[in-house]
């Protein structure tokens, strides 16, 4: 199986964010992606939208519940979000969505600044391999890959997903 070019999705997951927002009547989103490839999804995403507004970061190292497991990553940079995050719709971007646990740990962080009104859930990739039960609202494309293989996504730009085959114990 080939990996999808990444350039090529951001169309189609376009225009069903838009229809998306439109569906439940969300006119002002606020946008936020999960540091790191979130972030470059959200950026190529928004200039895709052509829109030009803050994009909020979030760095959820903190609220993953493997952080005792795996120490503190020395990159963890503080989340930076450029609005407020109570009553507010929020668009969620994170690139590659695999057992859940980024995406809780998101939400977790997102609701330690305020309850906002809503979030939509977008993902470059679904790799249908989820433990909690989390599906994104819009998503540029689903796989399922074999048990020891993962994919990451290199950037910022230009996008490009790379498989990467985990190592035998």
């Amino acid at each position: 199986m080939t990996l999808p070019d990444p350039a090529a999705l951001l169309p189609g997951m376009a225009a069903e964010l838009t229809r998306h927002l439109q569906a439940h009547h969300i006119d002002t989103p606020r946008f936020v992606g999960i540091h790191t490839g979130g972030v470059w999804v959200a950026q190529a995403l928004l200039a895709t939208l052509g829109r030009e507004e803050p994009l909020g970061v979030l760095d959820v190292s903190f609220y993953r519940d493997d952080f005792t497991q795996g120490g503190l990553h020395p990159q963890v940079r503080p989340s930076t979000l450029p609005f407020e995050v109570e009553g507010q719709h929020l668009v969620l971007i994170d690139d590659v969505l695999m057992t859940g646990r980024t995406v809780r740990a998101a939400l977790n962080e997102l609701f330690d600044y305020g309850r906002p009104a809503s979030v939509t859930l977008v993902c470059l990739l679904d790799l249908d391999a989820r433990e909690l039960p989390i599906r994104p609202d819009v998503v540029g494309q689903t796989l399922s890959l074999a048990p020891d293989e993962r994919v990451k996504l290199l950037g910022p730009a230009p996008l490009a997903l790379e498989r990467q085959a985990l190592a035998s114990a």
